[in-house]
């Protein structure tokens, strides 16, 4: 027996599943014990205002140091760990925790890690505006303890950025995206409202989900983007969980609809702004994200 969850009235717009894929394992940067999903394949102007989003998993079985500092401009990555430690005594995240770094004018932040741990971390990238692509770089994080919620019997909702179901997170962003971790019971469904001119995909974490009225499967480790309209108004997404229930990552995001370009750890409008990027970098132009003064540094 189903048990149905709806957020709103019933709206004319319905999503349905326009593509389903499976990203395929491969080898990761940081060694042997790194496994690495590339979550987003598609093209930029198909993904817009997603860039790229890895799905990293690492088993470290030893304390030898991998991965560094490295710099980042033009964009904002968006870290949401999914399990285990990531990060040293300053700034410790664990899972279920969340941070929105905004690159902008450029960066330096050090990933490195020096124990034995077992880690999951979707990482996205995240295009800037035109308009903002060069801005004051800031931090923002949230705890999983502090992330807005919705529970209800069979279904848990964390909402790290945007409006859904109901609630806000007090993420501040440049570009309007939805970034939520749902969490269902076996047969537990549920409908809830968005933008339908949001590019939308689901990433299944555990389990299987049945996208729209069609019901069209996703399973662990699937990729979904649903279809896209150009009217200002909202659309209905409807989610049923399969036989062993569900944990899904919704990521849906407003389209910028200006080209870039991209480079190594940088994007930009021109290439000509990649190689100026470099040359700050190579300047020491570029602070460290650990010396970015208190008002850059948002915790919620």
């Amino acid at each position: 027996m189903e048990t149905q969850f709806t957020a709103q009235p019933e709206l004319a717009i319905k999503r349905k599943l326009a593509s389903v894929y499976t990203p395929p394992a491969q080898p990761g940067f940081l060694g042997p014990d790194h496994t690495a999903r590339p979550v987003i394949l598609n093209n930029f102007s198909q993904s817009d205002p997603f860039i790229l989003l890895m799905d990293d998993f690492l088993d470290k079985k030893d304390n030898e140091p991998v991965g560094g500092p490295h710099p980042h401009a033009g964009f904002e990555t968006v870290s949401l760990l999914i399990e285990g430690e990531m990060g040293d005594d300053e700034h410790l995240m664990k899972g279920g925790d969340f941070q929105m770094m905004t690159a902008g004018s450029g960066i330096v932040h050090t990933e490195s890690i020096d124990r034995k741990t077992r880690m999951r971390l979707l990482q996205l990238w995240l295009n800037l505006p035109k308009k903002d692509r060069w801005t004051t770089p800031r931090v923002q994080d949230i705890t999983l303890e502090k992330v807005p919620k919705v529970t209800q019997p069979g279904l848990e909702i964390r909402l790290y950025s945007g409006s859904l179901a109901g609630i806000t997170s007090p993420v501040q962003n440049y570009v309007p995206v939805i970034i939520a971790d749902i969490h269902l019971q076996p047969g537990v469904q549920t409908t809830q409202s968005l933008p339908a001119s949001f590019n939308t995909f689901l990433y299944v974490i555990e389990g299987s989900v049945e996208i729209g009225e069609e019901r069209k499967p996703l399973k662990t480790n699937q990729v979904g983007w649903l279809d896209r309209f150009s009217e200002d108004t909202q659309s209905e997404l409807q989610l049923t969980a399969g036989a062993s229930g569900a944990r899904v990552v919704l990521y849906a995001g407003q389209p910028q609809n200006d080209p870039i370009v991209s480079y190594g750890p940088f994007i930009a409008d021109t290439e000509n702004d990649i190689r100026g990027l470099y040359q700050a970098f190579r300047h020491g132009k570029m602070g460290h994200v650990t010396e970015l003064p208190e008002a850059q540094r948002l915790t919620y």
